[in-house]
């Protein structure tokens, strides 16, 4: 049995600083002093400037775009942790990359969701915190604990302010099978009801035909997903509502904002109004548009980490 330091120690490496920052703060404690550089050859080295010898260590670190580069970043700090003796050493990644690739879907693929949490735990991580795994099921890859945090009921409490209490005008919409039940939570939060995309390719290069599955005519329409990449199936979902299902207005919401390849020049064009995102995957200026609302996960993730300290159980957040 594991048992917790002495302290509480926060570390980041490069991928989300500002998101350890806040944590830091609402815990009430100083970033610890760390440096993660880079040699001339692009090898990465970490250097721990103060003594984590019997303290509770965790690493705040993404594993998003550069995913392979984050993510030995994050290796690399567990081990300089590990062999610094720490008394225990958390991983806190609050968007996990390569959660996508937890199943062989065709013959002779990796999967490589299970390889990267093989490396996690080897490196000497003694618990996983995390939030919105793309498959939950991932949580059995690791071999150590996994707190797995959802972002649902920050979006739903954000989004219940901007409705109140006109349940009535407002649908909650699945933008594909995959998120049924996902949007499904999300009405029993808001008291919405429930709409779903049906989307399906006839043929080979054939654009996908979308049936809506329930009532969005003239109702302001709110999809609900787990992360938005290029954020196809989000703007084509959004332009169906309005074209198809005759909905008045839309917004969205998502947890982790990948947004990777055409997903601005889509989400620009597209006939979304508002999409609020968690700031798990920092968005540069570059890619800000005015209709995103971002939300901090600071707060959530600091009461986690409180909790993993006193050997509290997380699961009373998610009442």
């Amino acid at each position: 049995m594991s048992f917790h330091g002495k302290d509480i120690k926060i570390f980041t490496a490069n991928s989300n600083p500002e998101v350890a920052k806040e944590i830091a703060e609402c815990i009430g404690i100083p970033m610890g002093k760390s440096e993660v550089s880079q040699f001339s050859d692009g090898e990465i080295s970490v250097s721990l400037h103060e003594s984590v010898r019997g303290s509770d260590c965790f690493i705040i670190q993404s594993t998003c775009n550069p995913v392979n580069h984050n993510l030995m970043e994050l290796l690399i700090m567990i081990d300089a942790m590990k062999r610094a003796s720490a008394a225990r050493i958390t991983a806190v990644i609050p968007y996990f990359g390569y959660a996508r690739q937890d199943r062989k879907a065709k013959a002779r693929d990796a999967i490589s969701a299970k390889l990267v949490s093989d490396l996690i735990t080897v490196a000497g991580a003694n618990r996983v915190l995390t939030m919105d795994l793309h498959a939950p099921q991932i949580q059995g890859f690791f071999n150590i604990p996994v707190d797995h945090l959802v972002g649902a009921p920050m979006l739903a409490e954000f989004l219940r302010e901007k409705i109140q209490g006109r349940v009535n005008d407002y649908v909650v919409v699945s933008p594909d099978l995959g998120s049924v039940t996902r949007a499904r939570h999300f009405t029993t939060k808001l008291g919405c009801p429930l709409a779903i995309i049906d989307k399906r390719r006839q043929r080979a290069n054939v654009s996908e035909v979308m049936n809506i599955v329930g009532d969005v005519k003239d109702k302001k329409v709110i999809l609900v997903d787990d992360m938005i990449d290029t954020a196809g199936t989000l703007c084509n979902a959004a332009t169906a509502l309005i074209e198809k299902g005759g909905a008045k207005e839309i917004y969205a919401c998502a947890t982790h904002g990948v947004l990777s390849g055409p997903a601005i020049e889509r989400i620009k064009n597209s006939p979304i109004r508002e999409l609020i995102l968690l700031n798990t995957v920092p968005i540069p200026e570059s890619k800000m548009l005015d209709k995103f609302t971002i939300l901090s996960v600071a707060e959530l993730f600091a009461e986690a980490i409180q909790r993993i300290y006193a050997d509290k159980p997380v699961s009373p957040m998610f009442i």
